[in-house]
């Protein structure tokens, strides 16, 4: 069920759900990561430029490690070392002169 301002013949029930489909997945696709690694649902951040500000980071940490993805290692486990590895954060920011776009995690 989905709803349109589209007529009956601009928009039959099969295209408003494959539309809506499309959309849940997107959302999921982009949002799910964040929330998922970041547990951003429960941030407590509420107060002026805040929120933002901590979502525009960590969406920019999420791009940084999908850079490098291999498609075997997930997100979480890469946070995990990196967290142990403080010179690796700064190969994957290339910060460093022995930074590589090939740098593995």
């Amino acid at each position: 069920m989905g709803l349109t301002s589209q007529s009956r013949a601009q928009a039959n029930p099969k295209q408003v759900l494959a539309a809506n489909r499309e959309h849940w997945t997107i959302e999921n696709r982009c949002h799910w990561v964040i929330d998922w690694n970041f547990d951003e649902d429960r941030s407590r951040i509420r107060t002026g430029k805040g929120p933002e500000n901590v979502s525009r980071l960590r969406r920019f940490a999420v791009g940084v490690l999908s850079m490098f993805s291999d498609g075997k290692t997930s997100i979480k486990e890469k946070m995990a070392k990196l967290n142990r590895n403080t010179r690796m954060v700064f190969d994957y920011l290339r910060m460093t002169k022995n930074s590589t776009r090939l740098a593995a995690v």
